[in-house]
């Protein structure tokens, strides 16, 4: 994938500060329907999120003369092993599982050394193995279920960097994926800086939003704001920028 032009680091430290819910407001607006992987969840609680860009793998059903289940991890299927010793710093392994939960699509030995090779997290719309020694990493792992049973007895891994789906949406190698406590949106690489600035400007407004409804504004001008609702935003944006900042930088 080398003629994947770069993401500027501005763009990756952008998409940190916001959540999936606000990038699948942007993504809609640019007509991007459905990037949400529904039914994935975080595997433990010792992470809030992630960025990377996605490095695909696909699964497909195993067959008994292709993966024999006496000897299944000598068969030359070396696929697996490949993708977690050539993924790098900032990465994320997407499996796609084809939704099939009857095995998993890692457990922890293979998610630790990608860890360890920096990669940012593991994604799959089936399941993974070894659910509390996953959940005990502290990195972000995504599934649908956790399952003790091993890959070889379900799946045979047929491809890496190639466009799959995960959770029925497509994801493309060099995609970028966010995460959170909520979930994974996939952005479409060649847009991720048009919509990282315009993210962050909507998180804030919307915090600032919610603030509002939880003082007991009512929703009808505040959310969506109309024009008098924007206007004191800005004048409150404005108000807080002269205010003096910390040494973090944040405003009193």
């Amino acid at each position: 994938m080398t003629d994947l032009q770069p993401v500027p680091d501005e763009v990756f430290a952008q998409l940190r500060r916001v959540s999936t819910a606000t990038l699948a407001t942007q993504l809609y607006r640019r007509g991007i329907r459905q990037p949400f992987l529904v039914g994935l969840s975080p595997v433990g609680d010792g992470f809030d999120g992630f960025v990377g860009e996605a490095f695909t793998m696909r699964f497909i059903p195993a067959r008994e003369d292709i993966d024999p289940l006496d000897d299944p991890y000598r068969t030359g299927n070396v696929l697996q092993w490949e993708a977690v010793e050539t993924v790098g710093p900032g990465q994320v392994i997407v499996v796609d599982s084809r939704d099939d939960i009857t095995a998993a699509s890692a457990g922890d030995m293979l998610v630790t050394r990608a860890m360890r090779r920096g990669a940012a997290a593991f994604v799959t719309d089936g399941a993974f193995r070894d659910g509390a020694a996953l959940g005990r990493l502290g990195f972000p792992a995504y599934s649908r279920a956790i399952t003790a049973t091993t890959r070889p007895a379900s799946f045979h891994v047929a491809d890496l960097q190639v466009p799959i789906g995960c959770a029925g949406v497509a994801v493309y190698p060099g995609d970028i994926l966010v995460g959170d406590r909520d979930g994974i949106i996939v952005v479409p690489r060649a847009i991720a800086a048009e919509i990282a600035g315009p993210s962050v400007e909507q998180e804030e407004l919307e915090d600032w939003l919610q603030q509002r409804v939880r003082d007991g504004a009512e929703l009808w001008g505040t959310y969506p704001p109309d024009e008098n609702t924007r206007a004191e935003y800005a004048a409150w944006r404005a108000t807080r920028a002269e205010r003096p900042a910390d040494s973090n930088g944040v405003h009193a």
